[in-house]
């Protein structure tokens, strides 16, 4: 589903140029679940926005679902997130002036899906909020709101969904709520899910963990995620 070759990323700063990411080669196969995990500021959210076709590669290949990501322009990237890719952001970016039902229809409406309106009731019914649909996103609560999110990821029925720590804003009842979901989904669409996180236990729910360490990428196991998970705790 996804397979990196030698990825990197560089930006320019006062001080120079900063590698963010040393060459990272890694492959995640179709359906397979897989968190990234690493300290504040290793490269964690950098490489996922590079893998969903939201910011470009400084050097190396990306490829979804076959497709070379790396060598498309940001036309080409845009139609491939609307195909094949659904995101989930912290920070739930729900357009505050639309209510959850038109949060959720938006992505589809832009695919030009025919029966965008028929997805949506049902993604909302599924996440639990179709008595919510008319409700706006200053009327719900911030585990409603997520679910509002991750009802507008699905709604295209993505082959991928990227999710950059999906429970970090929510309580912990709210957030156990919201990963149950999540692999709900995951397992019930076989959808590719890849998730940054600095929770060990959702981490290690995933069938994979892979560990980000000054922009270097590797496998992982429990012990370095409830590792990473103290380091932020401290930090």
């Amino acid at each position: 589903m996804i397979e990196t070759r030698a990825l990197t990323k560089t930006v320019t700063t006062s001080e120079g140029s900063l590698q963010i990411l040393q060459p990272i080669d890694v492959i995640v196969k179709s359906g397979e679940s897989v968190a990234i995990v690493g300290a504040s500021g290793s490269g964690k959210s950098t490489l996922l926005g590079l893998l969903a076709g939201l910011d470009t590669v400084s050097s190396g290949e990306i490829y979804l679902d076959g497709l070379a990501l790396h060598s498309m322009d940001e036309e080409q990237r845009a139609r491939l997130r609307g195909e094949k890719v659904g995101f989930i952001f912290q920070s739930f970016m729900l357009v505050q002036s639309l209510t959850a039902l038109e949060n959720v229809l938006l992505p589809a409406q832009i695919s030009g899906l025919a029966d965008a309106k028929q997805r949506a009731d049902e993604i909302l019914k599924l996440v639990g909020l179709d008595h919510r649909a008319n409700h706006y996103p200053n009327q719900l609560s911030g585990g409603e709101q997520q679910r509002v999110a991750i009802a507008r990821a699905f709604i295209t029925r993505p082959k991928i969904l990227f999710a950059d720590e999906p429970t970090g804003n929510l309580d912990a009842t709210n957030g156990e709520k919201i990963e149950n979901l999540l692999f709900r989904l995951n397992q019930e669409s076989d959808t590719t899910l890849i998730l940054v996180t600095h929770d060990a236990e959702l981490a290690a729910r995933c069938e994979r963990q892979l560990h980000m360490h000054g922009g270097e990428l590797s496998e992982s196991d429990a012990s370095t995620a409830e590792s990473v998970e103290e380091q932020s705790r401290v930090g």
